[in-house]
This record gives C-alpha cells, sequence and structure tokens, in this order.
C-alpha cells in the first residue's frame, strides 16, 4: 500500500470523523431543545445508533453511487486526496461558524472539483450529479411534507378526532399487508442458515431489516395516536418524550447509514485506483467498519454550535413535534438510501422541523434563518469544488 494511499485512508476517516460532529445537531437538536436527554446523554444516543445502522445497511448503494460521481478512467490518487482536504476545510469553516451545511454534498462537490481540475468536465458523471442536486430541494421538501401530514395527525388525535384513528387502522393495514408481501417474495435458496430458521433469516436479511425496522416504528407511531386522545395533557407528554427516544433513534439510523456509506465510496474507490482491489464489489470489510467506527466517534464529540441553529433557532419544537420532525426525517433517509441517492441529513431534517413549524402557523418558522441556510445549501458544493481545484493545483506540483 502506497504512502499516498495511506494518507487517503487517514483523510478519508479523519472527514468521516468531522461530519459526525459537524452533524451530530441533525440527530439530536429536536432531543436536546425538548429537554428529553442532556446534550452529553444526547450525543451518546445518536453515536450508538449511528453505529447500529452498519449492521443494518448491507447493500452500499449509496456508497456506490458516490463512487460514479467521477468516471473511472480520471480518478487518481491525488484528485482523491485533493477532494478529501477540500471537503475536510469546508466543513471545518460552516462548523466554526455555526452553520449546518451538507457533508456529503461537501464531499461530493470537492471529489468533483478535483476531477475538473484534472481532466475538466468531461471527467464528471452527470447522471449522479443531477440526482444529488435535485435531492437538495428534493430531499427538505419530503421531510417537510412527512413531518407536516404527521403533526396533523397527532393535532387531530389531541382533539379526540375520528378522523386519525381511521388513518391509524388505515397505516397499520398497510404496513402489515407489505411486510406479508416482503416474506413471501423474499428467496430462501439466497439466505444463510438452515430453511427452519426462514422467518428469522428474512428479518435480519440485510435488505429487509431496514424495511421491517421502519414498519414497527410507523405501527407504533399509528397505535399511539389511537390513544393520544385519552390522555391528559401531563401524560400525553410523557409518553411523547419517551417515544421521542425512539424517533430519535431512527433517524440517527439514517443518518449514519447514509452518511457513513459516503466515505466508504470514497475509500473503495481509493482501493480501486491504489490497485488494493479490482472491483467495487470487493470492498474490505473493514471499510464499513472503520467509515462506522469514525462517524459515531465524531458523533459522541458533539457539534453545540450547530445544535443551537438547528434546535431553537428555526422554531421552537414540542415533544410531539419533535417526534414528527425525526419520524419524518428517518423515513426520508431510509427510503433516499433504497434509492441509492446521497441526500443530506442536514437538510432533511431542517425540512422536517419546518414542517412542523408550518402547522401551527407559517410565522412560526423564522424564515430569516431558514433563507441563510438555504444560501449555505446552495453554495456548498461549487465552493467545495472551487477549493478541491486550488488544492489540486498545490498538490499536483509535487506528485506529478
Amino acid at each position: 500500500m502506497s504512502t499516498m494511499l495511506i494518507v487517503i485512508l487517514v483523510l478519508a476517516l479523519a472527514f468521516d470523523y468531522i461530519n459526525g460532529f459537524h452533524d451530530a445537531a441533525n440527530s439530536i437538536a429536536t432531543i436536546v431543545s425538548t429537554k428529553v436527554l442532556s446534550p452529553l446523554q444526547a450525543v451518546i444516543w445518536a453515536a450508538l445508533f449511528n453505529f447500529v445502522a452498519f449492521f443494518i445497511f448491507r447493500d452500499h448503494g449509496v456508497a456506490n453511487t458516490i463512487a460514479k460521481t467521477v468516471q473511472e478512467s480520471f480518478i487518481t490518487l491525488p484528485v482523491i486526496m485533493s477532494g478529501l482536504i477540500a471537503a475536510i476545510v469546508w466543513n471545518l469553516i460552516t462548523w466554526w461558524y455555526g452553520i449546518p451545511s451538507s457533508s456529503s454534498h461537501t464531499l461530493i462537490g470537492g471529489f468533483a472539483g478535483a476531477a475538473i481540475a484534472h481532466a475538466g468536465f468531461g471527467a464528471v458523471n452527470s447522471e449522479p450529479i443531477i440526482k444529488t442536486v435535485s435531492f437538495i430541494v428534493l430531499a427538505p421538501l419530503m421531510g417537510m411534507i412527512i413531518a407536516f401530514i404527521i403533526s396533523l395527525w397527532f393535532i387531530y388525535s389531541f382533539r379526540r378526532s375520528i378522523f386519525p384513528k381511521l388513518v391509524s387502522s388505515l397505516v397499520i393495514a398497510v404496513v402489515l399487508t407489505l411486510l406479508f408481501k416482503v416474506m413471501l417474495e423474499t428467496d430462501p435458496t439466497k439466505l444463510k442458515g438452515h430453511f427452519s430458521n426462514y422467518y428469522l433469516n428474512v428479518v435480519f436479511e440485510g435488505h429487509n431489516f431496514k424495511w421491517i425496522l421502519l414498519s414497527l416504528i410507523l405501527i407504533s407511531i399509528s397505535i399511539f395516536t389511537m390513544f393520544l386522545g385519552s390522555l391528559n395533557a401531563a401524560r400525553s407528554t410523557l409518553y411523547l418524550k419517551r417515544f421521542q427516544l425512539v424517533s430519535s433513534a431512527a433517524f440517527s439510523i439514517g443518518h449514519g447509514g447514509n452518511d457513513a456509506q459516503k466515505v466508504m465510496g470514497i475509500i473503495t474507490v481509493a482501493l480501486i485506483c491504489g490497485h488494493s482491489i479490482n472491483t467495487f464489489s470487493q470492498m474490505p470489510v473493514w471499510v464499513p467498519l472503520a467509515c462506522y467506527s469514525a462517524i459515531s466517534l465524531g458523533t459522541l464529540s458533539g457539534g453545540w454550535k450547530i445544535i443551537k441553529t438547528m434546535g431553537t433557532r428555526i422554531t421552537k419544537v414540542t415533544p410531539f413535534e419533535g417526534v414528527a420532525a425525526e419520524t419524518a426525517g428517518a423515513i426520508t433517509l431510509f427510503l433516499t438510501e433504497n434509492l441509492k441517492i446521497p441526500v443530506s441529513t442536514t437538510h432533511t431534517i431542517t425540512g422536517s422541523i419546518i414542517g412542523v413549524g408550518a402547522t401551527k402557523r407559517l410565522s412560526a418558522v423564522r424564515w430569516g434563518v431558514t433563507i441563510n441556510l438555504l444560501w449555505a445549501w446552495v453554495l456548498t458544493i461549487p465552493v467545495s469544488g472551487l477549493l478541491a481545484g486550488a488544492v489540486y493545483a498545490v498538490v499536483n506540483l509535487f506528485f506529478k
């Protein structure tokens, strides 16, 4: 293994660690602002479930998309190194100023920018870039709409309306039907273990487990909303705070599964470029293990400046709104991961928080703060690309 490849591996894991504390706010902002957990308890909780994602997201589709951002023939170790350095610099700048920009888009922008500096715009694959850029808008919009719907679901439950009970019954019926369909369609010959353990294998088979987990969350919310109307304010708040532990854990799993894969893609490309492996499918098991560990340790370090922006400055969040925002964010991340699209967890949870704020009234959302965040989102990819181009010009002087 060459010295440059080792440096790239160190930089990649350093970026993953920085990604963890930069994006810690995504997982814990609402649970801290509602005082369900203290900041220290919250980062431990989020870090734990960031790592749990290692056992759930096993197809590595997002990692593969990241790896295809640049045409394979134009990928070199200096290109990868330059992209990582630029991404680390931009992440640290935005962290310092408390701006919740996207670590995912920083990495993509850096990788693409260095490749363009190396071989021109033809070095970039347009399809994954277009998908990623489109979800700068679509991911927060999905989070916002889903959070708005879940919030209304809770609100009408508090009012003891029959409507949320009907919705809950419908959701349970649909989810159970889909789960049963998954069980029937899974090929037992592709599962490990003896046929007598078939259903257990189906549940814990990597591709199925994330959907079963999400289904259980939806069923739990559905059952919970059926009883909300019969609880007084104090007891409903108590149960919502307990449920927020579940929704926060689900979002942290989605965060870990989505964000760790991006660095996995970069490391795998570097290993191919350095001739340590030949294809993406040969990714060594230590790569995902190292990436999930790095992002979990980073989350454990916290990111208090961004937590303040996410948890208090966009809109005031109550326990039921925290559950709605985190559940909506988790659903969005699980869906986009299945589509193999690298989305920003920052954008997703911000959209979800805006969605719950909008159910009160549009003026409850502090749009001035939100517009500033949008500017950071729009600028992240081009600024990271320009930084990477400048870094590549310097790196290329030493590694021609």
